[in-house]
């Protein structure tokens, strides 16, 4: 059954990741793109180069996540979504708490918790790869 909760917490954490990246990268799921996500982080200060930005972050998440829900270099996966959420608490959650009900950073520990945990127990045996 561990290997089972494994692949549940990969699966709908690293494709949710997968999913923040498109909206970046793309603009699918609603998203709204490099030149927009550029732009919103400019206007909150990441000066120069938002857009250099907003393609790095959308392809921490994109590479990330499906390295991390495959269950592939988990640790690799497990660091750029890692790196990420230290990003958007420092850039944006931090100052409000910890606290999600004041935009605080309380979800961005969270997922911090689970990729390192999951990282640290490993993938399980549900990979996209065999695994001796």
């Amino acid at each position: 059954m561990a290997n089972l909760g494994l692949l549940i917490i990969r699966l709908v954490v690293g494709l949710t990741f997968v999913g923040h990246g498109a909206q970046k990268l793309f603009g699918w799921f609603g998203g709204t793109g490099v030149t927009k996500t550029g732009e919103w982080l400019e206007s909150i200060g990441i000066k120069p180069g938002g857009t250099i930005w907003a393609i790095c972050a959308g392809l921490f998440e994109l590479v990330g996540g499906l390295l991390f829900s495959a269950g592939v270099l988990t640790p690799i996966g497990a660091a750029l979504i890692t790196i990420i959420m230290i990003d958007a608490i420092v850039s944006v959650h931090g100052r409000n708490g910890y606290w999600l009900t004041n935009n605080g950073f309380e979800y961005n520990f969270v997922l911090i918790a689970v990729v390192i945990g999951v990282a640290l127990i490993g993938p399980g045996d549900y990979v996209l790869f065999y695994r001796p």
